[in-house]
């Protein structure tokens, strides 16, 4: 069973490019890098391994701790991977800053495309609440 807690790690360039992965199940949506944490696994730990699993990034850039964590209901067509009741779901909010956009290496199984987008099309095109406004919190930062 999965823990109820995650990571969201935002990778973003010099320039506010975002990338974004296209998750093909349980149906295709476009996201940021995301991930449960393990047992006994740090947030740190989680978003870092996340970032490298979903992405193949690891030293390129620069990750950041926000502070943040949102507080989300868990979607019906995940609740089957946490232990009966379990319905929140507490994601930690981290950002990954490289210098410009480059080609990732991303689990086939997991996701179907990637894309580096303006900020103001990512925050269009990610399909959760919480990716949205981590993505307007760095956009109202940046800009």
């Amino acid at each position: 069973m999965r823990r109820p807690e995650s990571v969201l790690v935002i990778v973003y360039t010099d320039s506010a490019e975002i990338l974004l992965l296209k998750r093909k199940a349980p149906f295709e949506f476009w996201q940021s890098v995301t991930g449960s944490l393990e047992s006994g696994e740090a947030a740190s730990q989680a978003a870092a391994r996340e970032l490298a699993e979903e992405t193949g990034l690891d030293s390129t850039g620069h990750l950041v701790d926000t502070g943040r964590v949102r507080r989300f209901t868990i979607d019906p067509r995940w609740r089957d991977r946490y232990a009966v009741g379990i319905t929140v779901n507490a994601e930690y909010e981290w950002r990954y800053r490289v210098p410009e956009a480059q080609k990732i290496r991303t689990n086939p199984s997991e996701h179907s495309a990637w894309e580096w987008l303006p900020i103001g099309a990512a925050i269009e095109t990610v399909w959760s609440w919480t990716n949205r406004q981590a993505l307007e919190k760095l956009r109202d930062e940046l800009l």
